[in-house]
């Protein structure tokens, strides 16, 4: 356990760039502000790294397991990650200038594919319903409703969303009169689907690799991590960013992954840059402590569902950052944390 007044964040700030080489200028010209350089350079090295790996797969005859047995871990170990961010951040904040609008279609339509994400999809689901509605009772997300630190709890909620979770996101918009976001997603996933059906017609081993597999995993993935941010509501106050979101520092994480880690920061702010979130909570931690937010140190979203998964407390504890003056006991720790992932009765969901 830790303190909180003893911690220094380590987390990523902005640092202004004094020099730029020749690839930044070219790419400065096209986005819209400096902070966002990582995006357009990221965009590339995906291109080069794993377009090459994708047309082999699907060049005739040039199909192999072991081509496969390299692309797949380089998806997900090291690009999956920073693009979700990229993804999330500049679905928050366009990467583009409005005169290169079209650009902004390359992640979700060009690479999503890639990474397991239908094009709109995400947008729609983070941007049209999922902020709106703050993991409350019509968030399609909603952790509420769940013993958070169940796995048979965790498999439903998962199984839901992955049968059934386009489905209601397209009931939701409609209850809602977002029509647009609807005829985005009906776009999006439509073509998806149809893309996977004759590109599998064509070879369907390199479907697998490059969509059908990533997309399960991705959804997975999301999902547990959604779980991981929303695992720990305060049920007297369900709607309190503070008390139903949590937030994780100083993490590797962070560095890959634009400091998704903020999350409370981020339902609090949705369009601050990410390079000003760690500045955020530093500015602001006596509002943590007053309204008891769940702090932890040194751990991702995906630890603390694997940690919830398996009822490790004690790991959990002591990755805990203890916000007040008097710290507490492990004893205490696991108690508060316990109480917070219990099942929100139905008649407190609001």
């Amino acid at each position: 356990m830790a303190v909180l007044a003893d911690i220094r964040i380590t987390d990523p700030v902005y640092l202004k760039q004094e020099q730029f080489n020749s690839l930044e200028r070219w790419l400065l010209q096209f986005i819209r502000e400096e902070r966002d350089l990582v995006f357009p350079k990221l965009i590339l090295r995906i291109m080069v790294v794993l377009l090459p790996m994708v047309v082999l797969l699907y060049w005739p005859g040039m199909f192999s397991w072991w081509i496969a047995a390299v692309y797949l871990p380089i998806n997900w170990a090291i690009f999956l990650g920073p693009f979700i961010l990229m993804l999330h951040c500049t679905s928050h904040r366009p990467l583009f200038k409005r005169e290169h609008d079209w650009m902004n279609k390359i992640i979700p339509w060009f690479l999503g594919p890639l990474f397991g994400e239908t094009p709109e999809t995400y947008f729609a689901h983070h941007m049209g319903m999922h902020h709106p509605e703050n993991n409350l009772k019509d968030d399609l997300s909603t952790t509420m409703p769940y013993q958070r630190d169940s796995f048979r709890g965790f498999m439903h909620y998962f199984l839901s969303f992955f049968f059934l979770g386009i489905k209601d996101l397209y009931n939701y918009l409609t209850r809602k009169n977002r029509l647009k976001l609807r005829r985005n997603i009906t776009w999006g996933e439509g073509l998806w689907y149809v893309s996977v059906i004759l590109l599998s017609l064509v070879n369907f081993k390199a479907t697998l690799v490059v969509l059908i597999l990533p997309f399960v995993f991705t959804r997975f993935m999301m999902m547990a991590g959604n779980w991981g941010q929303h695992a720990f509501i305060d049920a007297d106050a369900p709607a309190n960013c503070y008390r139903n979101s949590i937030t994780c520092v100083n993490t590797v994480y962070n560095h890959k992954a634009f400091n998704d880690g903020y999350h409370i920061v981020h339902h609090l702010k949705p369009a601050l840059h990410y390079t000003e979130m760690a500045q955020e909570f530093i500015d602001n931690q006596a509002d943590y402590v007053r309204e008891k937010a769940i702090v932890f140190q040194g751990i991702d979203f995906f630890g603390v569902w694997f940690l919830l998964m398996t009822k490790n407390y004690k790991a959990l504890a002591k990755r805990y950052v203890n916000l007040e003056a008097t710290p507490k006991s492990e004893a205490d720790i696991i108690a508060l944390l316990k109480q917070r992932t219990a099942r929100i009765p139905a008649e407190k969901m609001i």
